[in-house]
């Protein structure tokens, strides 16, 4: 891939895919001539974390299903996200196990009748911890984007929350706001 920054909109990873379709990143990742991969290293039930507890309207420490995942391209890691369910939503399914999700969650999602309709992101820098400058590659003051996100179902429930980090500095996040 000829550009080393990389533009983002959130609207492709909201949305369920077509059966037999790749999933987002992978599909994203083709258009622009490169190959979106990830690494799946860990899913199951843990505490939630305050923020993911806030996010997701469950006390602090209930149990709820994470993904955590290493998102590549061409082999390189670009981002790092966790993903959380609620466990009425995703105990016993495939979000909650470490194999990859034909089309990606939001698809298995629509399947099982939870449909995301509204999205709230908030987005911060700060610079990243041994951990994550080793896994994302990055030169020691290479700073990193936060993005917080959570989706709701049409009668507003969540029903996902993602925690993502990325360098920032091959990363651009593109919002498109269309009033009506």
């Amino acid at each position: 891939m000829s550009d080393s920054t990389w533009t983002s909109t959130s609207m492709p990873y909201l949305t369920p895919r077509e059966r037999g379709q790749a999933d987002a990143w992978g599909a994203e990742a083709a258009a622009r001539g490169g190959k979106g991969g990830q690494r799946i290293v860990h899913a199951g039930e843990v505490p939630a974390p305050d923020e993911v507890a806030d996010l997701l309207g469950v006390a602090p420490g209930e149990a709820v299903v994470v993904r955590r995942r290493v998102i590549e391209l061409d082999g390189l890691p670009v981002e790092l996200t966790d993903t959380y369910y609620p466990t009425a939503i995703a105990r016993g399914t495939r979000l909650a196990e470490r194999g990859k999700i034909p089309g990606g969650a939001v698809t298995l999602l629509a399947e099982l009748g939870h449909r995301g309709v509204r999205v709230r992101e908030d987005v911060t820098a700060r610079m990243p911890g041994p951990d994550e400058r080793e896994t994302l590659r990055l030169d020691t003051g290479e700073p990193v984007l936060r993005l917080s996100r959570v989706t709701f179902d049409d009668t507003d429930r969540p029903i996902q929350a993602d925690l993502m980090l990325m360098p920032a500095h091959r990363q651009r996040l593109r919002y498109e706001i269309q009033v009506e």
